[in-house]
């Protein structure tokens, strides 16, 4: 593997990972006004279009950290758009004891 590889695959770690800590405060908090759905709406578009691309060109691990990336994104999104009550069950049942 050389130097050009392995930056592929740490930026595709740090980009599928970067949205984690958004569904986690949201889940714990509750809260999504500060969450921009335009921002969201067209970061999943573009990773959406990324898998597109990567398998055409049939790039699997393009096609994967995108995919990843983007079912984490619409995460957001479902969260997001989902009402309160449906935002409690989800924070009860991650917090249950």
């Amino acid at each position: 593997m050389d130097i050009t590889e392995i930056l592929g695959y740490a930026a595709a770690l740090m980009t599928t990972i970067s949205n984690i800590p958004q569904v986690i405060k949201i889940i714990k908090t509750r809260e999504t006004n500060d969450v921009s759905t335009r921002t969201y709406l067209f970061l999943l578009t573009g990773l959406v279009l990324w898998v597109v691309y990567g398998i055409l060109r049939e790039d699997w691990p393009l096609i994967a950290a995108n995919g990843i990336s983007a079912l984490i994104c619409a995460m957001v999104l479902f969260l997001k758009l989902t009402t309160r009550k449906v935002l409690k069950t989800i924070h009860d049942k991650v917090h249950e004891k």
